[in-house]
């Protein structure tokens, strides 16, 4: 019962710490997902002026609640 105990305290402490990062990459997935759909009905649409078939050259932010300022 006891090794039982020990294996279930570290499972609890290995999730506590890994889930944080799992949240994070899911939602990285998600919003490169919403990019790469937006890029494919931008580019799919037919130019309608001549400032439309300029490529828009806006860099991509990082996460807005990041502690990694840059």
């Amino acid at each position: 019962m006891n090794t039982f105990m020990n294996y279930l305290g570290i499972s609890a402490v290995f999730a506590l710490v890994l889930l944080p990062a799992l949240v994070g990459a899911a939602r990285e997935r998600r919003i490169d997902r919403l990019l790469r759909e937006a890029e494919r009905a931008r580019s799919a649409e037919p130019p309608e002026t001549a400032d439309a078939a300029r490529p828009v050259g806006a860099a991509r932010r990082p996460y807005v609640r990041s502690w990694a300022r840059i």
